[in-house]
């Protein structure tokens, strides 16, 4: 049986990665678990899986830096929340990627790649990852950007500064972007599509090219008869929709 090991620092993740696993690929044997890099090289090192799946952004060794000391004693697949550093490792030698969360269909297909490579030896990810590691540490390691904290909004012929933590949602129309608070509404001119870049997308989702929400505004989501998802909002009537091109969002949910 094919056997590999996993490493990533949030357990939540672990599972849901040895989960999907099981589902596509019920042979493969899940031999042991890591919750940092240096965990990681020394299960390869004990183990000797055939596979090494390893979060990219992890405390201690990064999974880059443990990549470049398993070199060639396990074929490696990297897991990530961020695309552009996936994308930028698969091009230079690793075996694949999958995104987090981690989606059946694109997991098929990672796993489809890994079983034509089970007869073939490993490449040696040293030379590969010591080359990327002084442009993605960079990246793992950069503070977080600053996003705004506050909205200057109007109510009536009022100016008030709202905390971003307290607003529900924004909703666009031609003139104007509504800033929905739990205890009143407000008005202010600049568009959803700016907003998105100001503000913080573990926060605030843009569910519409017009709809910004709150995630912990977020009650649940609902169909109406028309095939239309609506979020629910905690606390009030509103239900707003979402377009299809953002239903991603809520398949963790």
């Amino acid at each position: 049986m094919p056997t590999a090991i996993i490493a990533d620092d949030e357990r939540l993740m672990r599972d849901q990665l040895r989960m999907r696993l099981g589902q596509v690929w019920p042979e493969l044997e899940i031999i042991g678990e890591a919750k940092n890099g240096d965990e990681a090289v020394e299960l390869v090192d004990q183990l000797k899986p055939d596979f090494t799946f390893l979060d990219i952004r992890m405390p201690g060794k990064t999974g880059m830096e443990a990549a470049a000391v398993i070199g060639n004693q396990s074929h490696i697949v990297f897991v990530t929340a961020y695309d552009a550093y996936a994308v930028e490792a698969f091009e230079r030698g690793a075996v694949d990627y999958v995104l987090k969360p981690p989606e059946q269909e694109r997991l098929q297909i990672t796993v489809e790649r890994l079983k034509t490579r089970l007869a073939t030896p490993a490449a040696d990810m040293n030379a590969s990852v010591t080359a990327m590691l002084s442009q993605l540490a960079e990246k793992i390691t950069a503070p977080k950007p600053s996003y705004l904290q506050w909205i200057q909004a109007s109510i009536g012929q009022d100016l008030r500064m709202i905390p971003v933590e307290e607003i529900l949602f924004f909703r666009s129309d031609e003139k104007y972007t509504c800033v929905q608070t739990e205890r009143y509404e407000a008005l202010i001119r600049k568009p959803v599509r700016d907003l998105a870049e100001e503000l913080d997308p573990a926060l605030f989702w843009q569910i519409h090219r017009a709809t910004l929400v709150n995630v912990n505004a977020i009650e649940g989501v609902t169909r109406d008869i028309r095939g239309r998802h609506l979020v629910m909002i905690k606390g009030k009537p509103d239900k707003l929709e979402v377009s299809r091109s953002f239903l991603h969002l809520f398949k963790q949910m």
